[in-house]
């Protein structure tokens, strides 16, 4: 499994990918929705996890921008504002596989990950 973490926090981003390659995860990272699809231009993802909230292109848009790309590509959101019930329509409407809020528990996050490449 090959995942793409696109946070605009690049601290968190670059950080979250070391603990899931630790985990046997194959784990890269973007901090921005230009390099997000730069990356994808390059190399095939199975699942991408992205912020909400970045600038320029929120990651709701970026899920739409993906999926063209790559229609069989999973997706979990995480949002830092607000709660999982506020995120709850949003994710919904877009199609998202999973939603999780800041700040994340990396077994949760592997958990989900795994669950959403196994559907």
């Amino acid at each position: 499994m090959k995942i793409l973490l696109v946070d605009d926090e690049e601290e968190l981003a670059s950080t979250l990918a070391e603990r899931l390659r630790i985990r046997g995860i194959d784990a890269h990272w973007a901090i921005s929705a230009e390099q997000a699809m730069q990356r994808l231009e390059a190399e095939t993802f199975d699942l991408a996890v992205l912020d909400v909230k970045m600038p320029k292109v929120d990651g709701l848009k970026l899920k739409q921008q993906m999926q063209a790309k790559n229609p069989a590509m999973r997706f979990i959101f995480v949002t830092g504002h607000g709660s999982s019930r506020d995120f709850e329509t949003g994710a919904s409407e877009v199609g998202a596989d999973y939603y999780l809020v800041k700040p994340l528990n990396i077994e949760v996050l592997v958990a989900k990950i795994k669950e959403a490449l196994q559907r």
